[in-house]
């Protein structure tokens, strides 16, 4: 019998928990920065293709419509947490 179907099944069951963990971090990230001792969650670095002015990296002026593409991404302690927890979470199902 073939695992691959099980392998692959397993594989987007960690992607899956790892985005879950990213996004639930960064809320609570968010969320977390007005509360003085729980500042530190949302600390992290800011990076992406994109303009200074974050007009974006490619840019589709149809007269009527603007449309700008671009990738920003930002790291938080955060998080990291929730990615960490989301691999203990998975390895333990």
């Amino acid at each position: 019998m073939s695992r691959v179907g099980t392998t692959s099944k397993n594989s987007w069951a960690l992607f899956l928990l790892i985005l879950a963990g990213i996004v639930l971090g960064g809320f609570i990230g968010f969320f977390a920065q007005d509360v003085p001792f729980l500042a530190w969650l949302n600390y992290g670095q800011e990076f992406g293709i994109g303009g200074a002015d974050k007009s974006g990296l490619v840019r589709l002026n149809l007269g009527i419509i603007v449309i700008s593409l671009g990738l920003t991404i930002k790291i938080t302690i955060a998080g990291i947490i929730g990615v960490i927890l989301a691999i203990i979470i998975y390895r333990r199902i």
